[in-house]
């Protein structure tokens, strides 16, 4: 039985997460849930789950769980306490989907720490991924991707063993890396996309998922932040990566190999599995799912992405060609573009224009930035993108 720590229990990623827990009872044992305020949920996933500590990463909330969780040590709030969960002793997979920079410090301690850490949000192998690999090969952890495609190259790519490098070896075996894409809720839409509302948006016709990803599927940014997260990962050159439209979401992704052979992992649409996956590797657990039935699912289509209509992929991969800190003000614009356009206050159009205009207003450094020097430059596009998309939603 594994010890798993969940680094936001109360989120999609988090619940499918003990979705899978519940569903596979005797294969994993939660020993740690962290949250950022849903306070009251935790509370509920503790009375089931029992572990052996929680934590709250907002203030208020922590002081919500005193006398609530059973016989959980209560961690202190803020970073310290998800450092301590991620870094315990008789951990062995730390699961982490927390949002945005919040995710940086804990992860760095599970890894000093020698953890296996199932990372399911991608800020991290974005802004600083090379980074991040570098700790992991210091101090012996391992960094295991729990999105759905690139989980699915890293099990294509687990058919064989990994040279020298670790999985930053794999980049070697590989002539091409396939990422595919469902295209979001617009791909198939035709005529002008500037009026379409947030609603719209989050009308994702293959998967359930938070509101944030969720657009960035519909912009396509997701597949450019999945290209440099599997570029880090995996030791690719961006050359070595296509990205592919296929709207069924069956093949999740694909490699070739040096000798022309084409490995694919295909599966219904369920983020139960790669999350199942991250957390029993290097084993496969047994568990029943909805299998795929290949006479239901009948054609399997794939087209080339439209970078023009879609112009948030192209920036993407350029912020992954400069390299740098550029990766770092790709995410913060975007992030802060599509929390304007979910309020309402910035056209669904306007999105890659707020990431465009900051990305060209940044100098890049010429070398690999810090951890410390990551966080300026977040914090430095965030600034910038917010000035824009407000001059552009106010001509609106």
């Amino acid at each position: 039985m594994k010890n798993i720590v969940i680094l936001g229990s109360t989120g999609s990623i988090g619940r499918n997460a003990l979705r899978v827990a519940r569903e596979m009872p005797g294969a994993f044992n939660i020993v740690g849930l962290a949250v950022n305020g849903s306070a009251d949920e935790l509370i509920a996933q503790a009375a089931e789950f029992s572990p052996a500590m929680v934590a709250a990463f907002d203030h208020a909330a922590q002081k919500k769980l005193k006398g609530k969780v059973g016989r959980a040590r209560i961690l202190e709030p803020g970073v310290e306490g998800l450092c301590e969960m991620a870094s315990a002793k008789d951990v062995d997979v730390v699961l982490t989907s927390l949002v945005g920079g919040v995710g940086f410090a804990p992860l760095l301690a599970a890894l000093k720490a020698g953890k296996t850490v199932a990372l399911a949000n991608k800020e991290p192998m974005v802004m600083a991924g090379e980074q991040f690999m570098i700790e992991a090969d210091r101090w012996g952890g391992t960094i295991l991707p729990v999105d759905s495609e690139p989980s699915a190259i890293f099990q294509c790519f687990g058919s064989q063993k990994p040279p020298k490098g670790g999985l930053r070896g794999y980049g070697k075996l590989a002539k091409r890396v396939i990422l595919t894409a469902s295209g979001g809720a617009f791909y198939r839409r035709q005529g002008d996309l500037s009026n379409v509302t947030p609603e719209e948006a989050l009308a994702h016709p293959t998967w359930k998922m938070g509101r944030k990803i969720t657009v960035d599927c519909a912009t396509l940014m997701n597949k450019g932040f999945e290209a440099i997260e599997i570029k880090n990962l995996f030791g690719l050159d961006l050359k070595q990566i296509e990205i592919v439209i296929h709207h069924q979401s069956i093949i999740h992704g694909a490699v070739e190999f040096n000798d022309g052979s084409v490995l694919a992992q295909l599966s219904p649409p369920d983020m139960a599995l790669p999350i199942q996956y991250a957390m029993a590797w290097p084993e496969r657990a047994n568990r029943v799912i909805d299998r795929l039935d290949l006479f239901k699912t009948g054609t399997l289509t794939f087209a080339e992405p439209d970078f023009k209509r879609f112009p948030n992929l192209a920036l993407a991969l350029e912020a992954a060609k400069i390299g740098g800190g550029m990766p770092a003000v790709l995410n913060a614009a975007d992030e802060v573009a599509v929390e304007a356009f979910l309020a309402g206050r910035l056209r669904f159009t306007d999105i890659p224009r707020v990431v465009e205009t900051t990305m060209k207003a940044y100098k890049p450094e010429g070398h690999l930035p810090s951890f410390a020097e990551v966080a300026e430059v977040d914090g430095w596009a965030r600034a910038k993108a917010a000035e824009m998309a407000g001059a552009l939603g106010a001509a609106a």
